[in-house]
């Protein structure tokens, strides 16, 4: 593994966790959206990675340099949480049906919580990944002097 292919694994893996960071800021604000575009409440929206890599055809044509593929990681789509939106009582909310239920989003801010501290932990890990990264080439370049 070469010295710039570890930066861009680390490098990869820094824009896809501050990809699911901005997802679930977005989640957080919109936890009391009762009407979307589409008609409904706010749906939680989720991020699902994939192994950046190279396939075999590109490796046989000698496209191993390839920055998009030298391995890492990247967001392969994000999708919409199918769990069952809430409900709650509140017959003057201008959104409430005949019996005075508000569909409220599928977000719960716990959860959110949780998943952005595992975010912002992944994001630390791999700042940690690039700065010994970065003080193995300093040394490597003082073993010349």
């Amino acid at each position: 593994m070469s010295f710039l292919n570890s930066l861009n694994i680390a490098g990869s893996a820094l824009t896809a966790e501050r990809f699911r960071m901005n997802i679930i800021a977005q989640n957080i604000a919109n936890q009391n959206v009762t009407r979307t575009e589409d008609g409904g409440p706010y749906r939680r929206k989720q991020v699902v990675f994939q192994e950046r890599r190279l396939d075999f055809k590109s490796v046989l044509k000698g496209k191993q340099t390839q920055v998009s593929g030298q391995g890492g990681v990247r967001v392969s789509e994000v999708v919409e949480s199918d769990e069952p939106f809430r409900m709650t009582y509140d017959p003057t909310h201008p959104d409430a049906n005949e019996d005075g239920y508000v569909l409220l989003p599928n977000v719960d801010t716990s959860e959110e919580m949780v998943d952005f501290m595992a975010a912002s932990r992944a994001y630390e890990a791999n700042i940690t990944a690039l700065n010994i990264v970065k003080a193995m080439a300093m040394q490597a370049l003082e073993i010349g002097k």
